[in-house]
């Protein structure tokens, strides 16, 4: 510009346009993954549904709960029968509501019925309106009830909002409230789970981080997204350089499931960060992929776990294929070897509650049929 009283005329101009470009860029809205996008399949009528169960009482008790491993040592890995019959029974109406939701956002994106969505709304719309889950007066484990709850409502919600129907354009009170709420949880969950001492940071962190990542996306709220990036890290940085969480091996006969009950949140979290611009997967050089190999070679032979910390591992829990849901978000963030991509499919659909619902239909949906289809 040759004529300088023009250009610093201009200068605070093109420079509000500088701002005003870098502002819009950054506020661009975050978003889940493309699969969430997904339109409903198909509108069925008739009187063919399942109807709306009666719905459970909205929890606004204290979150003070029994653990299932109660009495345990510091391992805690011996279940007590009794106290998870009493975990089990106090938390009944908190469970019903994260399966019935899930369940019925699956049923609705599948067939598309007005009654499965207006009784999901109900029901969110209830627990919203009692203010329920917020409880200040809570232990660990009713702390560890609310951010599954939260990740799991959260996260089927968000095929509500996201999808090409736009099934919640008519809505929109309902959604307000709901959203609303998740957002006040959130806020709990992360005041209940920040800045914890390494020591103590191990998988509840990372779910705790997944349902704020997933309120985050429902609520396009960059600063609890920023807040379950960080998390995410911070477990990402307590992998080793042989793909061991230290945290998780203290549990003795159950490390090697809970190094792979690690991975459902962390993947979701880095699969979700991944479509907002934020690529987690080299985080300590590539903790998550290492993580995940070595829970992997694990399932084939859990000797290297048991050399680690001297027990011989319990395995019940690696036989259920639900438990390997991370799959699904973990084979779109790496290229998963031919013999693990086997084993997904073998396994497909998986359904899990705590994630939302089906994460096949999400992630992989020409395998959505599964088990040999």
């Amino acid at each position: 510009m040759r004529n300088p009283k023009l250009k610093s005329l201009l200068a605070p101009t093109l420079l509000s346009l500088a701002m005003f470009a870098g502002a819009t860029q950054a506020a661009a809205p975050l978003r889940p993954p493309q699969g969430y996008f997904a339109p409903i399949e198909k509108l069925k009528t008739g009187d063919k549904g399942e109807g709306c169960e009666a719905m459970p009482t909205p929890y606004t008790g204290s979150l003070q709960f029994r653990s299932k491993y109660e009495g345990s040592d510091k391992a805690r890995a011996t279940l007590n029968v009794q106290s998870e019959k009493a975990f089990r029974d106090s938390t009944a109406d908190i469970t019903k509501l994260e399966r019935g939701t899930s369940k019925r956002v699956m049923q609705f994106m599948r067939d598309g019925r007005p009654e499965q969505l207006e009784c999901t709304l109900n029901w969110l719309t209830a627990w919203a309106k009692a203010d329920a889950l917020m409880s200040k007066d809570f232990n660990h484990t009713g702390k560890s009830m609310r951010k599954w709850a939260l990740g799991s409502m959260a996260s089927a919600y968000i095929r509500l909002k996201f999808s090409d129907s736009h099934p919640l354009a008519s809505h929109q009170q309902e959604s307000q409230l709901i959203e609303a709420w998740f957002s006040k949880m959130a806020d709990q969950v992360v005041s209940d789970w920040d800045n914890l001492p390494l020591d103590k940071t191990n998988n509840h962190s990372y779910w705790a981080a997944w349902s704020v990542m997933a309120t985050s996306i429902a609520t396009n709220r960059r600063d609890l997204f920023d807040w379950a990036v960080k998390e995410y890290k911070v477990g990402a940085n307590q992998v080793d350089a042989d793909g061991f969480l230290p945290n998780e091996l203290k549990r003795q006969q159950r490390a090697l499931a809970y190094h792979n009950y690690a991975l459902p949140p962390l993947a979701m979290i880095a699969s979700f960060a991944q479509v907002n611009g934020v690529d987690l997967r080299q985080e300590n050089n590539g903790a998550l992929k290492r993580l995940a190999d070595r829970v992997l070679a694990g399932v084939k032979d859990p000797d290297a776990f048991e050399k680690k910390n001297g027990k011989e591992q319990d395995m019940t829990d690696l036989k259920e294929d639900m438990k390997f849901a991370w799959l699904e978000p973990f084979c779109t963030l790496y290229t998963c070897a031919p013999d693990v991509l086997e084993k997904k499919h073998g396994m497909q659909p998986f359904k899990t509650f705590r994630l939302g619902g089906d994460l096949t239909r999400v992630y992989d949906p020409a395998n959505e049929k599964g088990k040999g289809s």
